[in-house]
């Protein structure tokens, strides 16, 4: 992974002049006053673990396995977020880890967390690394010091059980890595996110995911049937059944929960048996109301097919459906149809055919296909060429949906100007869908603060209009205080106090994902 950018440095391209022609005529984007600095010249602050504390977690997972130098503090500082992206390039390294520290076991995992928590010493746990809600930049005040946990050591396919359809793995396993480990079984997790090819399965849980055949496998946490946490206060092992009346079901309290709880050292799945094939397809429908309808149709009457997704009018024009042919767009919306194994084809065709859509053949999914990991590289190019751009998300009830689709764009344009501003729905359900916004315009002087003010509209926006702040991207802090009101006081209450008896020392992730009784503060 890049320690500035998105993924395979080797990926990384120059936009075409055609498009750095249609940035700078249409939003006024010119290239920014200075480069990104090299590695070396990122800003650390100096290590705060005292030797003494160094040395204990040493003892714990032997002393290769905690790394104190400049490169690998700033391979672990934050996630990759725009504003991520913008900090470190400058050089920025204020939020890095003092240690970065590599566990082997659950066992070592656990005697870390009372080291950590005897010294006072925040930990922040870390898989793939590609937050993108400031999840990973820890609070320092009263602390020693702050540790990434690295999880990459803890990479096993534990068992499988083809009977029940059942597989563990230990949580620093990469998406591509599980998808090669149980095709040899056959079977598959059908888990596709964007994050794919760097995310974990640690990860996965802990941000609640949802993956591109959403639509035809369920989001990550409903795969989840089993987990272990590892906490300071003990071990909680979780789920012995596919459900249970035995009370609230603890497993939920754990997914999405960011760190803050525990560490993650184990997860039960629910696998399924991998598709003779796929094939993907591209239909266009002549407005964004009229493709919606037709995704609300196929959700509560079915079938599904595996990929469902819609792009409105914008981002079909412009072409960020294929971020491999980025400026070739057309009219209406482009709805993107994936097919696995023996999926309903004929009668998928038919009632979109009924709904009002038209079959533009293989060659819009295929090209969605072959670019459908690719957008975050298009991102890093826009930022290198001066364009501000980044991507938010939010879900609603079908009948909520227009209003939210209105809420967003109108907060993005009051507080940007003149943004270019494309949405997508990517995740459908009976009662409702998510909204994926992407949103580019030119870089001011403090791009930073240009997009914090953007983020802030658009946050208050979504709790006005009704929606949850966060549909798949997680909490972190950038939607710390919209997740408190929507959670309400007494729901902040209830996470506080979770937290309070599993961490009494408040080490896990110190300021992500909980709100603050202030409604500020880190």
């Amino acid at each position: 992974m890049s320690w500035s950018g998105w993924g395979d440095p080797a990926r990384a391209r120059e936009l075409p002049e055609q498009v750095r022609a249609l940035l700078r005529d249409l939003l006024g984007v010119r290239a920014p006053d200075a480069p990104a600095v090299p590695l070396e010249s990122v800003r650390l602050p100096a290590v705060a673990l005292a030797g003494p504390v160094l040395d204990a977690l040493a003892d714990v997972v032997g002393p290769g396995h905690v790394l104190t130098g400049h490169e690998a503090r700033v391979r672990h500082t934050r996630g990759k977020s725009t504003p991520d992206l913008l900090r470190i390039r400058a050089g920025d390294g204020s939020d890095a880890p003092d240690a970065v520290v590599l566990p082997g076991s659950h066992d070592e995992i656990a005697e870390l967390l009372r080291v950590c928590s005897d010294a006072r010493v925040a930990v922040v746990p870390f898989g793939g690394g590609t937050s993108v809600v400031s999840g990973l930049a820890a609070a320092r005040a009263g602390f020693a010091g702050v540790v990434a946990l690295d999880l990459a050591r803890l990479d096993r396919l534990r068992w499988v059980d083809a009977e029940s359809m059942v597989a563990e793995f230990e949580p620093g396993v990469r998406a591509p890595e599980a998808e090669r480990l149980l095709a040899g079984h056959g079977l598959t997790l059908g888990h596709f996110p964007q994050s794919f090819e760097y995310a974990t399965l640690g990860g996965f849980a802990a941000a609640r995911s949802s993956g591109q055949a959403s639509a035809g496998y369920g989001r990550f946490d409903d795969m989840v049937v089993g987990l272990t946490l590892a906490t300071p206060a003990g071990t909680l092992d979780l789920g012995r059944a596919p459900r249970s009346a035995a009370g609230p079901d603890l497993r939920q309290l754990v997914l999405g929960s960011e760190g803050v709880f525990g560490v993650i050292t184990a997860l039960r799945l629910r696998v399924r048996r991998a598709p003779a094939g796929s094939r993907y397809e591209g239909w266009r429908f002549a407005s964004f109301a009229a493709g919606t309808a037709a995704l609300r149709a196929l959700a509560q009457d079915g079938p599904l097919p595996a990929v469902l997704r819609l792009s409105d009018e914008t981002e079909t024009m412009v072409g960020l459906a294929r971020p491999d042919a980025i400026g070739s767009g057309d009219s209406g919306c482009l709805m993107i149809v994936g097919y696995e194994g023996g999926s309903a084809e004929s009668a998928v065709s038919e009632a979109l055919s009924r709904l009002g859509g038209e079959l533009l053949g293989a060659e819009p999914g295929e090209g969605w296909e072959r670019g459908r990991f690719s957008a975050p590289y298009l991102r890093d190019s826009l930022l290198a060429a001066g364009a501000t751009v980044e991507t938010l998300e939010t879900a609603g009830f079908w009948a909520n949906l227009p209003r939210l689709y209105d809420a967003v764009r109108l907060a993005l344009l009051g507080a940007l100007g003149a943004p270019l501003v494309m949405c997508h729905i990517s995740h459908v359900y009976e009662t409702g869908a998510s909204l994926y916004f992407t949103v580019v315009t030119a870089q001011e002087a403090d791009p930073l603060a240009q997009w914090e003010r953007a983020k802030a509209a658009v946050n208050a926006a979504i709790v006005a209009a009704g929606g949850t702040i966060t549909h798949h991207h997680g909490v972190g802090r950038d939607h710390r205080e919209a997740y408190g009101a929507e959670l309400g006081p007494v729901g902040v209450s209830v996470l506080a106090a979770v937290k309070a008896r599993l961490d009494p020392a408040g080490i896990l992730n110190p300021g992500i994902l909980i709100p603050q009784p202030d409604g500020g503060g880190s």
